[in-house]
């Protein structure tokens, strides 16, 4: 589609969810109620790891109002020696996350669930569950988890033929890593370590659920995938998914956690054993401690140049933190730290960890953030002790079109370069940075590069004619990015209406066709696709209409401006005919106007993004400020502007929290110390400053309006930006995150 053409694509249209969620009238799921709903509440392990004797409910069943109690006995069980999976997860550890199985693995770890009349009742009946716990020696952090005497959680898990907590690993190779290495003039290998950061979404778990007297099941909650709710709900409670329909509730923030369910199946089985709907609301402490942050980490990169700036060899060894269950995304690490190169010789490596703490589940880009501080920050380096501009040695390396990626996939498009060129042209790029502006503080800059794979896969979407010429367009997808308004510009484009008349809903599990989950950059790229799809089957049905009205060949007419058209001359003299028009004739041309397409999307091109940051240090206090902050990426086609710079502002702002101040706090008995947002310091308006969002269009050629993903790839740049900035201004590297104050002091007081 030519750019210039367009009316509704690329315009900063009124968002359709917003007039009802700055008015308080869009409905969380929290805001769900059904006349004789009883509440659940869930008993949790006060110990980092222990095995279950016992489980004593009986106390709890007897005190009056408690409606049921369940346990993980009233759940589908599923061996631990054979996979079970769907999608990326597997259901043999899903299944022992939501209810503790043979051992509570960590504090917050839920055992047993209750409904009740109210809370209060609920609450005090899960303080009368007797737990008989055996108390293990427990292992928090990677390096405790993986040395030889540690603790180990599953005795099925085996490293090296060994009892071992790490699950599984991940290997990707290219060429010869030791030659590359003996053809360097310069080689710089670190040591890296991260914490884990939780996601942050400022709605809680919540769902409400009726498990009705024929057996039908209605679920509704937020997640980032009603059909995923309804999977693994089917897969962990036995209910046939024609059994179950999944709603999705306006959400509060997910980030890629809630692509995942904690409380659906379990509110379930008690719906069921009561015979009452039951809604579940976790705490702000229940999120924390028992839901899935981004994974810690511990990371050693080795990376090999010529003095010409040339890279010639990578090496790479990331332990990710999977929590309490296997999992970890390895391959963020593995297959996104060195992919945006053409390095000859490579060995990246993943090993899967598990310790002592809440199974992670994804966040942003999940796993790629950590290995680009890793990598980023050695090529910052490199280039030092080379003496070359760091952007300019991103660009002498990047990968070109045909280039074969490490995880296997051969590059189309690739607009690395533009996006480091566009900050190597930027005024903050060739701006002065004054280094010492008052005594006692220091200032830096940083530029650091990201990658993100970017997805397609299946989604559904429905586009119908309402009887007075309107249209209603249904995805399958919550919308977590700005893909409603994004769909609503081009489906009016594509229609040739007004935006005004276009109405985009998320359709729930009986109302619309399999999609998958919103999360990895995928909604707004397979929805358009989709939608175009769906456009054009109904502009044929218009076309088709229009044509018997005047009673000429289909293919004599045309489509413009929300209009029928004679095609040319030949076709005869008629008046147009309005989308209006047409849908008022619909019942005696064939009956309604609208169709249905569904397609496994392909073609989605990766996404690149380039950071520059300068940041300020307190040396006396060891605090950092963030002054400047300029993101460059390649967005394909901005369908909505404000949602595409609002992903990259927000995924910046993300990373400035993950390098200077969040952090997990455990004490010596595995118990989170600081689980409430007044103790997790996530950034608020006064840590963060105006964030330029440079977006570059290179239309996608696989796409019909040229998208690429956008809400992963600006996550993954400000780690390394970061630390790369604060080297520029202290002249210390730092190799472990958060930069938080005490460290920061720390690292200004070693001798180095």
């Amino acid at each position: 589609m030519n750019e210039m053409s367009t009316k509704w694509i690329g315009a900063r249209t009124i968002r359709p969810d917003g007039a009802d969620k700055v008015t308080g009238r869009a409905q969380y799921s929290a805001d769900y109620n059904m006349p004789g709903m009883v509440w659940g509440k869930i008993l949790r392990s006060p110990h980092a790891h222990a095995a279950i004797r016992s489980i004593d409910t009986s106390k709890a069943e007897a005190l009056p109002g408690v409606k049921a109690v369940v346990t993980a006995k009233d759940m589908v069980s599923f061996p631990v020696d054979k996979a079970v999976a769907l999608g990326i997860q597997d259901m043999r550890w899903m299944a022992r996350n939501m209810l503790a199985h043979e051992k509570a693995l960590f504090h917050g770890h839920p055992i047993a669930a209750v409904a009740a009349i109210n809370e209060q009742v609920a609450a005090e009946a899960c303080k009368l569950i007797v737990v008989d716990y055996e108390v293990l020696p427990h292992a928090i952090e990677i390096e405790d988890a993986i040395k030889p005497d540690a603790p180990i959680l599953h005795d099925f898990m085996k490293h090296e033929g060994k009892p071992s907590n790490i699950a599984g690993t991940m290997v990707l190779k290219a060429g010869d890593i030791e030659n590359g290495f003996a053809e360097a003039d310069v080689v710089v290998e670190r040591t890296f370590t991260t914490r884990p950061v939780h996601q942050g979404y400022i709605e809680p778990h919540a769902c409400t659920v009726s498990y009705a007297a024929d057996g039908r099941v209605t679920i509704w909650s937020s997640s980032q995938g009603q059909f995923m709710v309804r999977a693994m709900t089917s897969l962990l409670t036995g209910i046939p998914q024609s059994n179950i329909r999944a709603i999705p509730a306006e959400i509060g923030g997910g980030f890629g956690a809630k692509t995942i369910v904690y409380l659906e199946p379990v509110a379930v089985l008690l719906s069921k054993k009561s015979g009452r709907p039951v809604k579940i609301v976790m705490s702000r402490d229940d999120v924390q401690r028992a839901t899935g942050p981004a994974p810690g980490s511990l990371m050693t990169v080795k990376i090999g140049a010529k003095k010409d700036g040339t890279l010639v060899a990578a090496k790479g060894d990331f332990y990710l933190q999977a929590g309490c269950l296997p999992g970890s995304p390895l391959r963020g690490p593995v297959g996104c730290s060195f992919a945006a190169y053409a390095i000859p010789n490579v060995l990246s490596t993943g090993y899967d960890v598990v310790s002592n703490r809440s199974k992670v589940a994804a966040y942003r880009a999940p796993g790629a953030p950590h290995g680009a501080f890793a990598a980023e920050t050695v090529l910052d380096e490199i280039a030092e002790k080379l003496g070359l501009d760091p952007l300019e040695m991103r660009i002498r390396n990047s990968v070109k079109p045909g280039d074969k990626a490490i995880y296997g996939a051969v590059f189309g498009d690739v607009t690395f370069t533009e996006t480091v060129d566009a900050i190597r042209k930027h005024p903050h790029y060739k701006a002065p940075l004054d280094k010492n502006p008052r005594p006692g503080v220091k200032r830096g800059r940083g530029v650091a590069s990201g990658f993100w794979y970017n997805a397609g896969g299946e989604s559904s979407v429905q586009v119908n004619i309402t009887e007075d010429g309107n249209v209603v367009v249904t995805t399958g997808h919550p919308d977590v990015g700005g893909s409603r308004a994004s769909i609503a510009n081009v489906v009016a484009e594509l229609i040739g209406i007004e935006h005004g008349r276009v109405n985009v809903i998320i359709g729930d599990t009986q109302t619309i066709g399999f999609s998958n989950l919103t999360g990895g950059s995928r909604v707004t790229f397979a929805s358009a696709m989709v939608a175009t799809a769906s456009c054009e089957k109904v502009i044929g049905q218009l076309k088709d209409r229009a044509a018997k009205i005047w009673k000429i060949d289909a293919d004599a007419v045309k489509w413009e401006d929300g209009m029928a058209l004679p095609a040319g001359d030949n076709a005869g003299k008629f008046p147009p005919l309005s989308l209006k028009e047409l849908a008022a004739k619909a019942n005696e041309m064939g009956g309604p106007i609208g169709t249905q397409v569904q397609l496994n999307t392909t073609g989605a091109d990766p996404g690149f993004a380039t950071h520059c940051v300068d940041v300020e240090v307190d040396v006396d206090l060891g605090i950092i400020r963030v002054l400047r902050y300029t993101a460059a990426q390649d967005v394909g086609r901005a369908l909505h502007p404000s949602y595409v710079e609002g992903q990259i502002q927000g995924g910046v702002v993300q990373g400035i929290g993950w390098a200077l101040s969040e952090e997990y706090l455990y004490d010596k008995n595995g118990k989170v110390d600081n689980a409430t947002f007044l103790d997790y310091r996530m950034p608020v308006c006064s840590d963060v400053p105006m964030i330029e969002a440079l977006v570059i269009e290179i239309p996608n050629s696989k796409h019909p309006q040229g998208v690429r993903g956008v809400g992963e790839a600006p996550i993954v740049p400000p780690l390394a930006a970061i630390a790369n900035a604060v080297y520029d201004a202290l002249g210390k590297r730092f190799f472990a995150l958060p930069m938080s104050p005490p460290k920061v002091t720390e690292r200004l007081d070693a001798a180095d």
